[in-house]
């Protein structure tokens, strides 16, 4: 089973800033309560690995940290490239979050990291959940994912 580490745990009042890390976030049918990504849309929560962030600095030799490119939940370990549109990642209190994209278009210049670094990994390494059962995130919780019942969402290829 594909199972993540939760890293951190991150909201932010406006798009296209990065986020700022909470101990935990209470997770509604719209997302994170006091995120700007909740709402009814398919990306309410968003997911990036804490090793493509690593590799992301050793490479431009610029800091960042947890949250800076705009991901909700920062984790460890676990497998992104197995994961695929429709898979369900479950949490605490009964959170299942499915995942409805892999990757997506770069906001350039409408983003703060694109601004301050020139490019971005959320492109090639974001995943994006829609909620189905609310539940809690919080640092040092795991998430696991099972297959999907039927295949939905979009592969963004960037």
């Amino acid at each position: 089973m594909n199972r993540f580490k939760i890293v951190s745990v991150n909201v932010s009042l406006e798009k296209g800033t990065e986020k700022h890390p909470v101990v935990e976030a209470a997770v509604s049918l719209e997302g994170l309560e006091g995120d700007a990504h909740a709402g009814d849309w398919h990306r309410q929560v968003s997911l990036l690995d804490i090793e493509s962030i690593e590799a992301f600095a050793m490479k431009t030799g610029i800091e960042i940290n947890p949250g800076d490119f705009g991901e909700n939940i920062t984790t460890r370990g676990g497998d992104f490239s197995a994961l695929a549109p429709g898979d369900r990642m479950s949490g605490e209190g009964g959170l299942t979050m499915v995942v409805t994209q892999l990757g997506k278009e770069c906001h350039g210049d409408g983003c703060s990291i694109y601004r301050r670094v020139g490019k971005c990994v959320m492109p090639a390494r974001g995943v994006f959940c829609r909620v189905e059962s609310p539940g809690v995130l919080r640092e040092g919780a795991s998430l696991s994912v099972t297959p999907p019942e039927s295949g939905r969402g979009e592969r963004v290829e960037s």
